[in-house]
């Protein structure tokens, strides 16, 4: 992804970047500065025990593990569940297969097998296709990874009953669910995460995106297999120390943060219908933006990137001519008012 720099600290400017950006809460900062802690690397931080003992129950899983980021806990999950050599069956835009550095090669000797997901859902039938294609030669399938909800798509999130197809599909195989915007679903959709969650092996979510918190995801699935997923996140180098620290701002991001998300949704259709007022010929239907990403393309993003800047707003970009605006925390009604101002005077 490539956004526009921000000037130091992004006084003054209307973030629309990424939901990364958002800043932790006055009640989190007191969180952080009150948390009992104690060394992780022992499992003797009570915060951090905390905090993935309510991730584990709201994700309906029997034990979870606190990570410093979504790629870690996406690269753990893989290194836990998915032998070197195999295939990992992933949508060909999903994280985990574009924006995380090559690392399941590098990280897991795992070998991506990308498929269409145009609409954020991938197919039964290519999963099948991956499963049969080993007795004909083809590298054997070890994992399939879904994407809740799917950024690129425009943030849109897998039904229940395609989350249970795909599952079916997979049969033995374990599927992950990178759900680094599980909640954003939930409010979207109304379905529980632990729902969502219901079919796939393991989910991880971000706290540091919508959430709000400063630091961290959350990795949770069976007990033999978080057991593992330790071992892994120590060989990452994700081992944490006095982490309560941090994890004190997730509980509160778990507590009080996830209902608020509905907010962000209605400002990005807000915003989508500006976008599409604008660009008609952009592939943004505002009826069709669940959640908080704006997505739609462009002959020329840079020119838009470059005068939403001037303009104090900040923007980017996912691909060659597809730009992202993505609201948040950070973005409320009348920073939303500017950048629909310019984007009506965008070229």
């Amino acid at each position: 992804m490539a956004p526009a720099t921000a000037p130091a600290g992004g006084s003054g400017f209307v973030d629309l970047r990424s939901d990364t950006v958002t800043r932790p809460t006055p009640e989190m900062r007191r969180a952080m500065a009150d948390a009992e802690v104690g060394d992780d690397g022992y499992g003797d931080d009570p915060t951090v025990n905390k905090l993935e003992e309510a991730y584990a129950q709201r994700v309906g899983k029997p034990a979870a593990m606190y990570v410093p980021s979504g790629t870690m806990a996406n690269q753990v999950a893989l290194r836990a569940l998915c032998p070197p050599g195999r295939l990992a069956i992933a949508g060909r835009r999903q994280h985990i297969v574009i924006y995380e550095a090559g690392a399941a090669a590098a990280n897991a000797g795992v070998q991506i097998h990308p498929v269409d997901d145009d609409d954020g859902i991938i197919s039964v039938q290519d999963i099948t296709w991956a499963v049969e294609a080993a007795s004909h030669h083809h590298p054997e399938p070890g994992i399939v990874c879904v994407e809740q909800t799917h950024m690129p798509s425009g943030g849109v999130p897998w039904s229940i009953d395609a989350l249970e197809a795909i599952a079916a599909a997979a049969g033995s195989l374990p599927v992950h669910m990178d759900g680094a915007r599980l909640f954003n679903a939930e409010i979207a959709t109304g379905v529980a995460a632990a729902r969502f969650a219901a079919p796939v092996t393991t989910v991880m979510s971000c706290l540091s995106k919508g959430l709000c918190a400063p630091v961290g995801s959350v990795l949770a699935g069976p007990v033999d297999v978080m057991e593992a997923a330790r071992v892994e996140r120590l060989r990452l180098g994700g081992g944490m120390r006095q982490a309560g620290v941090i994890a004190a701002a997730g509980l509160v991001a778990l507590q009080t943060m996830v209902e608020r998300l509905a907010e962000d949704h209605v400002r990005a259709r807000r915003l989508a219908e500006a976008v599409a007022d604008r660009w008609p010929d952009g592939g943004c239907d505002p009826g069709s933006v669940p959640t908080n990403m704006v997505v739609f393309t462009h002959p020329s993003p840079e020119q838009v990137v470059d005068h939403l800047h001037g303009e104090g707003i900040l923007s980017g970009t996912i691909a060659p001519g597809v730009m992202r605006l993505v609201t948040h925390h950070d973005v409320d009604d009348a920073g939303l008012d500017r950048a629909i101002k310019a984007v009506a005077g965008a070229p």
